[in-house]
């Protein structure tokens, strides 16, 4: 399935959903010398990556390589693939996988590159994977990091972290995904990995609230640091190393999430700390903010694990609960601290 160009491996991969990480990590493993084609559910969007080599609707003025190539036949795109990366919406993959399944490649590393934990089940995206694919451990990675699509794509240097419980398969997926712009990382912390993806997300959201309702840098730098203490304290429990939270899939995804307006989470917050209703903001987003939909079950996940986690109730609270943002920021803020390692 790896096959030799040059001297050295080149690696077959299908990137399946052609959205803005989709196609992002579809033109860097391109960059990086692999043969790569993106599955698009529409057709006008594969025609776009084949014929003007740009994803107008996601990544506009974006050159793509020419070789990356697109196709709406998911058996064309899994076809010989080294790696299967799934990067559609964290609350479809099980429907989507489910459709797959019977393409896959018997020896494919599946790859998740979604930030999100499933509704009603609340396993995170490498246990659906793992589920619905029926595969071991072993054949499943996740890709994690402070990585904004845009600047990815326009070649901005950047990182982040390739995650597997088979060492030598996270190491086959550094090399894949490594480019003069772009390092990747190992990790067997595949619990850390992910959990640091999905639940920044929910504190990009509370941050982004943060700044609509007008507040500085001080309450962002509080929101950030507590919100990596939630993460940390959930990871704990669920047998994630500590150490991944310092990292790139911890505290480097936090800060880029909540930092930048190009977070579709943090803009999302933003929004609704404006005064937008939860309707208007939906309405507006043309992109999934995963922190939306995976705040519950974030929330229901830590409650089976007597987890505190007010950051995330406050969330919760405010897209599910009806409550006001200045009360839930209020009793946030309000609550009694508690004495925590580090100040965290």
């Amino acid at each position: 399935m790896e096959r030799r160009r040059g001297g050295g491996v080149t690696f077959r991969v299908a990137v399946m959903g052609a959205g803005s990480w989709g196609t992002t990590f579809g033109k860097l493993l391109c960059d990086a010398g692999g043969e790569v084609t993106v599955w698009a559910r529409r057709p006008e969007r594969v025609e776009a990556i084949n014929e003007r080599h740009e994803n107008s609707e996601y990544l506009p003025g974006v050159e793509l390589p020419a070789a990356l190539r697109a196709t709406a036949d998911a058996a064309e795109a899994l076809a010989g693939a080294d790696f299967v990366a799934l990067a559609v919406p964290a609350q479809t993959l099980r429907e989507n996988l489910a459709a797959w399944v019977p393409l896959l490649p018997p020896r494919s590393v599946l790859v998740s590159l979604m930030k999100g934990v499933e509704l009603g089940t609340c396993r995170r995206m490498s246990e659906v994977i793992g589920e619905v694919a029926d595969v071991p451990a072993e054949r499943v990675a996740v890709f994690s990091g402070p990585n904004l699509a845009r600047e990815i794509a326009a070649g901005q240097p950047g990182a982040a972290v390739a995650a597997c419980a088979d060492e030598e398969a996270a190491r086959r997926l550094q090399a894949a995904a490594m480019t003069p712009y772009f390092r990747v990382y190992t990790s067997t912390d595949v619990v850390g990995v992910e959990l640091g993806g999905a639940v920044k997300n929910i504190v990009a959201l509370c941050v982004g609230m943060a700044v609509g309702l007008g507040f500085g840098d001080s309450t962002r730098a509080l929101l950030m640091t507590r919100g990596l203490a939630e993460i940390a304290r959930l990871g704990a429990a669920l047998g994630a190393d500590e150490h991944t939270f310092a990292g790139l899939a911890g505290m480097g995804d936090l800060i880029g999430t909540c930092s930048s307006p190009l977070s579709r989470n943090r803009t999302f917050g933003e929004n609704l700390g404006r005064g937008m209703t939860l309707d208007e903001v939906v309405a507006v987003t043309k992109q999934t903010a995963e922190g939306v939909k995976s705040s519950g079950a974030v929330l229901e996940l830590a409650r089976k694990h007597n987890v505190e986690m007010p950051m995330t109730e406050a969330v919760v609270a405010v897209l599910y609960e009806g409550v006001p943002i200045a009360d839930a920021a209020s009793s946030l803020i309000s609550r009694s601290p508690k004495p925590e390692r580090y100040g965290l």
